[in-house]
């Protein structure tokens, strides 16, 4: 190590007390005097005298963060500072003050002064101030901040908290007689434990852990020696990241040294290790960046390192690593030997079993057990040293001396091998990869390079300081000199660049280089294109192996391409991965495999590759490949190149070229002009796509009105065009001039052009699936069910509609839409008798549902009635009306009860009207059913008060009511809820209701008897008798004592009575229901207007029912079939336009 003045500066008249760095070391604080003095360290200038203190500034002070300093003075203040040199704070001791030192983690500051010291820290006001009972002298906190230590006159060692409380007290030996002049803990932050450095008076330097425990004891301490003409030192400092120590003397004198160590460090290929804080080495991988560092904790003077040795020179022993591995990247250290002894050398060396030490003419081979094998003791001093490898044990060394002479030595051989002698002195040397060749550096800076064998000089450079050859490559070397990096490759010019520092080794690509640490140069691409200038390609690939970037690959690759070097090319290419090349590089060899040798060919498919398009197009016209320029300038879109090349002789080239253009003219977003490109170039369905593609009607029908009709494909596009484009007109007409129907077809369903659709459907019927089944869909899809029925009918698809009257019954019924319901069940019986009648197969089935659906119908149509009342807060029907409804519900839910029914509804609905119109018995019947039932809670209260009501009436029904339910056929007066249904309990026959107030009309059902048909039974009724003989057939009531019935005298014979009045006369009470049966004549003796035919379609038979009051008027719906009081059925009619059964139009035809 030695030291060079950087600066120097002289305060006259003043005293140098304190200095102190800034942290990133660019400026210095110095106490001089009553002023502190701020100084640029660069050049030493002062920047700023700071006034502040009325007396001598002793001490200073500043943060570790950069950020704030303190001085201290005689005038017993602390003013701290800012960076940008501005007083911020005051405060004071009782005396002077003698130091002042920063906590390294926090802002707080420690004073100290005569009889006391201070804790400042910004988060508090006030300053925390502990007596002492000596003068503090010096003080310094831990790395972590947590203990200070202070220094003081009576030779104790006070070591406190953060808040001054005392911890350790270190009483000294000397006492007072020893005070303490410095302190300072250990500043390495890898120690886990605190190590306090003091000295005192005496010149004793003592060593104490945080316990207060000494380590250890140093000698005498000599105060270093100032520059001549100083006065004596008083202040001492250094920047350790600067490698700067500044001197402040007595005299007023600040010098600022540079701090120059030398450089110990050793190379091995890609491995650099290297002296760090004068105790450590760091080993180096080149390549990875990655990095060990070994602590020997103690000064390292000479490193080596060889293969997987590592040899590291302490003051009193050699320590020898070696890796854990074989593994290249490895970069983990083991000792292996120690030499416990000392040495004096100029250089060392480690080879795999050896270390060879040098001391000047000597050479001395040890063995890693410290035994001496092999001594060589040379003419002259020995300038430079190598190895140069070898097996283990027998590596070669190469050694220049000061005379000239060069030699090799084996380290199993006591005999050295001259190589040569030169007349000047070796500075540097190195031997090639193949030991052919010797490169040496001397002392007049001058490379020289020799034939080993022959001993001729091949060649000669000035300028250099240091030489390597590759170790990878025969004929690479690199030398440096004069702040250039030279690279030679073999005969050709050297190369130069600027590079700062020296070379060290040349592996591969990578050059090492040394500048204060060891970098590395990329050197391979120089001499790659050297050898590309002369087509050397195959040399030029071999120097591009060692390492070159992507972009000296790609002019490697492409410089062989065009040198047609095809395999060299193809080999860099794969380097960078370039699959186009690639892939033209193997077609390329491909056709060479067919026999192919046109180079000129080849080299214009490079040129085109290249982008060289004028030249590949004249050497393509050469080799007779004009369509290839033609293809090429197309790809390019450069037309009129294509149009000059090919000229106005070809027509063919020239459509194809139009095409090409329209193509690009399309791709470059002017699709009008390449519509008519593709016309002019006969590309119609080109053409076609693109117009419809942007919308353009009134060319594409010009297009399709001059398209002949047999060319249907580019019709068919037009249409489709067209119809995307929703021009229903333009489509329609193009189908037609194509003559395709079924397409025409399909447009009008698309479209919803139903009227078009049915027109054409009814001169070509075939197309009736294909018309039918999507408008009946359609209309589905727009809630018009009835006519989507029937266009189900018409398309012939009777389960698809079953199946959505299924589904939109189910979803009325869930809605509660009760009304809409048994309209819907209504529908589904009459396409279940449509199904029956035209399917043998599922009639008995279809039948059943009829009968079903029917029944299901009349329920929920009857219920809608009761949910409106008991949900709604009015109702339009009047009392009787609803205890009719009421009844009839009850009376036909005696077995199940269909989903969305009430019957607790219906049973409170039958009890309010029923209490209403005197029915106190049937009343309190619903009232003790609804007690079994679970009742809402809305009707909850009204149920119960109405339970305790109704007992207050009588127990029994109103006489009229009772008589409303007198059976027509055999006059018994029915109960008002009867188990057995709405038949008679007598006679067992069925009511008959009028479907809107539902009283019992006055119809008996009556059947044919066999062998009498319906047509027959019409013309029959439809004779009618006279005026006069029908009188005397009208129905007689005669008198069988306690039984009444009615005679009707048809004018017959007395042996051939009244068939009616025949089934007056059974048993009561009978089970079996015996039904009306008339032959001819009773059939030709009733009236016209007494007779209600339901003229079921087919499967179903005629039903006839014969009024028995025909002062009665009786409407029947001729769709439904259903019975109503005439003045009731005209009212409804007026209301609804329509039959409110099964909503038929009053106007349309049955």
């Amino acid at each position: 190590m030695r030291a060079v003045l950087a600066w120097k500066e002289t305060i006259r008249d003043q005293c140098i007390y304190d200095l102190a760095f800034k942290p990133d070391g660019s400026q210095l604080i110095i106490a001089a005097g009553l002023r502190v003095l701020v100084y640029d360290v660069a050049d030493g200038t002062i920047i700023q005298p700071l006034k502040g203190h009325k007396d001598t500034v002793y001490c200073v002070a500043y943060a570790k963060d950069g950020k704030r300093f303190a001085s201290g003075s005689a005038d017993k203040s602390i003013i701290i500072w800012t960076s940008k040199l501005e007083g911020i704070l005051r405060y004071t001791h009782n005396d002077s003050i003698q130091c002042v030192a920063y906590n390294p983690v926090t802002h707080q500051l420690a004073s100290c002064s005569s009889g006391d010291f201070g804790l400042w820290s910004p988060e508090q006001k006030s300053v925390n101030k502990h007596k002492v009972s000596s003068k503090i002298t010096c003080c310094g906190w831990t790395n972590d901040g947590q203990y200070l230590a202070l220094g003081m006159m009576n030779g104790v060692v006070s070591i406190r908290n953060k808040n001054g409380e005392e911890k350790v007290k270190i009483e000294r030996p000397g006492g007072s007689s020893s005070p303490i002049w410095s302190i300072v803990w250990n500043p390495s932050k890898d120690e886990h434990n605190d190590i306090l450095a003091v000295a005192d008076w005496g010149q004793k330097l003592s060593f104490y852990q945080l316990s207060g425990k000494q380590v250890i004891t140093a000698g005498s301490i000599h105060v270093p020696q100032t520059e001549p003409n100083t006065g004596t030192l008083l202040e001492y400092t250094i920047h350790a990241r600067l490698f700067l120590e500044v001197l402040g003397c007595q005299d007023g004198t600040i010098a600022c040294y540079q701090l120059i160590f030398s450089t110990v460090h050793g190379l091995y290929k890609d491995r650099y290790a290297y002296r760090d804080s004068m105790t450590d080495v760091i080993v180096q991988h080149l390549i990875t960046e990655q990095k060990v560092r070994i602590k020997c904790r103690e000064l390292v003077k000479k490193i080596a390192i060889y293969r997987n040795r590592l040899a590291i020179q302490l003051p009193e022993r050699i320590v020898i690593y070696e890796l854990y591995s074989d593994d290249s990247s490895d970069m983990h250290y083991r000792i292996k030997e120690r030499i416990c002894r000392k040495f004096e050398c100029n250089l060392l060396v480690a080879c795999s079993q050896h270390i060879i030490l040098c001391q000047e003419k000597r050479l001395q081979s040890l063995s890693f057990t410290s035994v001496k094998e092999k001594e060589w003791v040379m003419e002259s001093l020995i300038r430079y040293i190598k190895v140069i490898g070898g097996s283990p044990g027998r590596e070669g060394l190469l050694v220049g001396l000061k005379n000239g002479a060069i030699l090799k030595i084996f380290v199993d051989n006591p005999f050295p091998i001259t190589l040569l002698k030169l007349s000047t002195s070796v500075r540097c040397l190195d031997m090639s990869a193949s030991r052919s060749k010797l490169a040496v550096v001397d002392e007049h800076n001058t490379l020289l390079v020799y034939d080993i064998v022959s001993k001729e000089l091949l060649f000669q450079e000035p300028n250099a300081n240091s030489v390597a050859w590759n170790t990878q490559c025969e004929d690479m070397l690199c030398f440096s000199g004069n702040g250039y990096l030279n690279i030679k490759a073999s005969n050709f010019p050297v190369h130069q660049q600027k590079m700062q520092g020296f070379m060290v080794g040349y592996n591969g690509s990578k050059i090492f280089c040394l500048h204060v640490y060891c970098n590395v140069i990329r050197g391979g691409s120089a001499p790659m294109y050297q050898y590309l200038e002369r087509k050397m390609y195959k040399e030029a690939y071999q120097i591009a192996c060692l390492g070159v970037t992507d972009s000296d690959w790609r002019d490697l690759a492409t410089d062989a391409l065009e040198g047609l070097d095809f395999d060299t090319a193809k080999k860099a290419f794969i380097r960078i991965r370039d699959l186009r090349y690639l892939e033209l590089i193997n077609s390329i060899e491909e056709r060479k495999k067919r026999g192919e040798s046109d180079n000129e060919l080849f080299l214009a498919d490079v040129y085109a590759y290249q982008g060289k398009f004028h030249e590949a197009a004249q050497l393509y016209k050469r080799s007779g490949h004009q369509h290839r320029a033609l293809s090429m300038y197309t790809d390019l879109r450069q037309f009129e190149y294509a149009k000059d090349f090919v000229g106005a002789t070809d027509p063919k080239s020239s459509r194809i070229l139009m095409t090409k253009q329209a193509d690009w003219a399309r791709s470059s977003k002017e699709p009008r002009a390449a519509a008519e490109m593709y016309l002019s170039a006969g590309e119609h369905l080109k053409a076609i796509d693109l117009i419809g593609e942007h919308g353009w009607e009134d060319m594409l029908i010009d297009i399709a009105r001059k398209l002949d009709k047999a060319e249907r494909e580019l019709l068919a596009k037009c249409a489709l065009h067209f119809k995307r484009l929703k021009h229903h007109g333009y489509a329609s007409e193009t189908y037609s001039k194509m003559g395709d129907l079924q397409a025409l077809v399909q447009l009008h369903v698309e479209t919803c052009h139903w009227e078009e659709a049915f027109s054409l459907v009814e001169k070509h019927p075939q197309f009736k699936n294909h018309v039918f089944v999507p408008y009946a869909q359609w209309l589905a899809e727009h809630d018009r069910f009835e006519e989507a029925q029937k266009a189900f009918h018409k398309a012939g698809r009777q389960n698809e509609a079953v199946k959505v009257l299924e589904q939109l019954t189910h979803n009325a019924v869930v809605e509660n839409r009760f009304n809409d319901a048994g309209y819907y069940y209504w529908m589904l019986s009459m396409q279940c008798m449509d199904i029956a009648r035209e399917s043998e197969d599922q009639r008995d089935e279809m039948l059943k549902k009829f009968e079903r659906f029917q029944h299901l119908a009349e329920l929920y149509h009857v219920y809608r009635s009761i949910q409106r009342y008991t949900d709604e807060p009015f109702s339009s029907h009047m009392p009787e009306t609803l205890f009719n409804i009421c009844r009839f519900l009850l009376n036909n839910l005696a077995k199940d009860v269909p989903p969305g029914i009430s019957k607790v509804n219906t049973l409170y609905a039958l009890a309010k009207q029923s209490r209403r119109l005197g029915a106190y018995k049937l009343a309190r019947y619903s009232y003790e059913k609804l007690q079994e039932l679970h009742v809402p809670s809305r009707f909850q209260d009204s149920v119960e008060l109405g339970s305790l009501n109704i007992r207050s009436k009588p127990f029994h029904d109103s006489e009229d009511l009772i008589e409303g339910m007198m059976c027509y056929r055999c006059s018994t007066n029915n109960p008002l809820l009867n188990s057995q249904g709405s038949v008679c309990i007598n006679c067992r026959q069925p009511f008959i209701y009028s479907a809107s107030s539902y009283e019992v009309l006055p119809l008996v059902q009556f059947y044919l008897e066999e062998g009498v048909g319906d047509e027959e039974a019409v013309s029959l009724i439809d004779l009618e008798v006279p005026p006069a003989d029908r009188r005397d057939a009208r129905w007689q009531d005669v008198d069988h004592g306690e039984l009444q019935t009615l005679r009707m005298n048809e004018g017959l014979d007395d042996a051939e009575e009244d068939p009616f009045t025949a089934k007056m006369s059974f048993e009561q009470g009978g089970s079996t229901f015996v039904p009306v049966k008339v032959g001819r004549p009773a059939l030709r003796s009733m009236s016209r207007r007494d007779v209600l035919i339901k003229r079921w379609p087919r499967p179903l038979n005629w039903e006839y029912f014969r009024s028995l009051l025909p002062d009665v008027s009786i409407t029947m719906c001729p769709t439904c079939f259903k019975m109503f009081h005439s003045e009731d059925y005209e009212l409804l009619v007026l209301q609804h336009n329509c039959c409110p059964y099964c909503r038929r139009p009053i106007d349309e035809q049955n």
